[in-house]
This record gives structure tokens, C-alpha cells and sequence, in this order.
């Protein structure tokens, strides 16, 4: 088991979905298997506009032969891994690049960084997911958590970890991940309600909405921002009781038997389509669209 770095692009040709599924021909088969049991990192490459760097990180659960494909291969991401990070990272900062893997013995850097598939040490590893979880700046203040006994300030302290593996026990901790999904689905939107349009933010520098999963944590959602809608309370309860959904197109769907269908749809933005984030690869997926009528909209 290893480490492992894939490259994914939003418009790649191959047949991804990052919390899903990482599609590759067999020339990174030896190099895929290597990381089976073990976490890879995903990075978007320079070239790809408004880059988001090394992106998010997920576990590799096995590998098989793609049925619909003729030699090429699935690498099957292990359910619930998947998770955005909060701060993405870019490929270098003014300390130089931050995967030092990728240089050369005369501190260059090497083919290898074109590499789809690659090896990252532990080292580098650590590197990407400290600045990945970083949260020194969170979006939510802490201000809403009352002092404790001795007056302790309330601001969140940073991580301070020196293994990668201490710090992916902190990773699969439910409290960071929550934060971080927050982060990326409130920065995608603009801390905009998807459904009213509203950004609301209160005295203490607050956003009034939350980051809601489009099919939940609990029916193994994943925490990925194309499952994530930022709702402000009242389009939060609707979503999760059934009330409101959402098309593939995101027209917002009222259900017939809400007692005021009138005044739902007076409270909806105007246009009738929910505000989306401008990134395509950051938009509601129709995959967890389609849960959510399916099992959730009371049509």
C-alpha cells in the first residue's frame, strides 16, 4: 500500500466521478494497485482554467476491469472517503512546489509531474493535506460558541500534526468533515441560498445558510460540493422533508401535498430555477438529483 497522486480534470475524457470511481487505462495499472487500501490524492492540472490544485483526497477500496470498456480499469473509491478539501492547493507557492516528489536530482521539475497516476510520499502527502485542511480562517466564525470555564478564547486552534497519519485520523473525524463541506459548498455558491437567492449574513459576519447534503451522509452521500446546496432554514427543512426538490436542469419542484403550495413558491426566488455555483463540475449532480426525488420529493 501506498500513497497515490491521480490527476482529474472536470471535462476529462475518461469516465470519472471523483467520490465514485476513477477510470485509467492498464499502463497505471501497476501503479493504481500499489494504492489499494491506502489514500491518493486528486489534483486538477495547471492548464485546466481556474485550477483547483490538488483538490481532495479519497481511499482506494479496489480495483477491477472496466465491463464497459476494453482494457481499462476502475479504481473503486471506498464509500464516505471522499472528501473535498477545504482550502485547495495549488501545484507551488513561494516556497517552491509542495509535491517535492516531482523534482529532479537537480531541483527541476521532472516528466513525472505529467504522470496521470504517481506515487507521492508520505511526506508530500502530509504536506497537501495540511494546507488542504487548514482552517485558520474559517468561513463560520466561532463567535456563536459561548466561553468555556476560564475564560479560554473561542477561536478555532489549527491542526498541528506531524504524520499523514494522524492527520487522516482527524480527516475521517465527522466534526472536520462537516467543516470542510461547508467551506467548499458556501464558497461555490457565494454563501447564497440556492432556492431563495438570498445572502444573508448576520452581526457576527455569519452566513445564514448551511451546506445540506443532496442525498445524506447517512445514505451514503458523499461530502462532495456536486452534492452539496447552500440553503438557508427554512429551504433546509423543506429540501429534507420532501416538500421542495430540484431537476436535472434545477427547476425547483414544489410537492402536491405541501398544505401551501402557494406560499412556497412565493418564497422561491422569482425565476424558478435554483441559483448554482459557476464551476460546471461544482453544480448539482444528476446522480444525487435523482435520489433525492426519488427517495426523498413527496411527489
Amino acid at each position: 500500500m501506498g500513497f497515490g497522486v491521480f490527476i482529474h480534470r472536470y471535462d476529462s475524457i475518461y469516465d470519472d466521478s471523483p467520490a465514485e470511481r476513477y477510470q485509467f487505462p492498464r499502463q497505471y495499472l501497476g501503479r493504481v494497485q500499489a494504492c489499494v487500501g491506502d489514500w491518493i490524492v486528486y489534483y486538477e492540472p495547471r492548464k485546466v482554467l481556474n485550477t483547483r490544485g490538488y483538490f481532495a483526497i479519497a481511499k482506494v477500496q479496489q480495483v477491477i476491469p472496466d465491463p464497459a470498456a476494453n482494457d481499462m480499469f476502475i479504481a473503486v473509491v471506498e464509500p464516505g472517503s471522499y472528501l473535498d478539501f477545504a482550502n485547495p492547493v495549488p501545484f507551488a507557492d513561494e516556497s517552491g512546489v509542495i509535491e517535492r516528489g516531482v523534482l529532479n536530482g537537480e531541483g527541476r521539475i521532472s516528466g513525472r509531474a505529467q504522470a496521470a497516476v504517481r506515487p507521492i510520499s508520505s511526506a508530500d502527502f502530509n504536506r497537501v493535506l495540511a494546507l488542504g485542511l487548514d482552517d485558520a480562517e474559517p468561513l463560520l466564525p466561532r463567535s456563536d460558541i459561548p466561553n468555556v470555564a476560564g475564560g479560554l478564547a473561542e477561536e478555532q486552534a489549527p491542526f498541528v500534526f506531524d504524520q499523514a497519519r494522524e492527520r487522516l485520523a482527524i480527516a475521517l473525524s465527522r466534526i472536520v468533515r462537516d467543516r470542510a463541506f461547508r467551506r467548499t459548498v458556501l464558497r461555490a455558491y457565494g454563501e447564497r441560498c440556492a432556492i431563495t437567492g438570498l445572502r444573508l449574513i448576520n452581526g457576527g459576519g455569519r452566513a445564514e445558510v448551511a451546506a445540506a447534503h443532496i442525498r445524506p451522509v447517512e445514505a451514503n452521500g458523499p461530502d462532495i460540493v456536486s452534492n452539496g446546496l447552500a440553503l438557508s432554514g427554512t429551504a433546509h427543512w423543506m429540501f429534507d422533508r420532501g416538500l421542495i426538490s430540484l431537476s436535472d436542469d434545477l427547476d425547483i419542484l414544489v410537492s402536491r401535498h405541501a398544505n401551501d403550495v402557494d406560499g412556497i413558491r412565493a418564497f422561491v426566488n422569482r425565476s424558478g430555477r435554483a441559483f448554482a455555483p459557476a464551476r460546471p463540475v461544482e453544480r448539482p449532480h444528476p446522480h444525487f438529483l435523482n435520489w433525492h426525488r426519488e427517495t426523498c420529493f413527496k411527489q
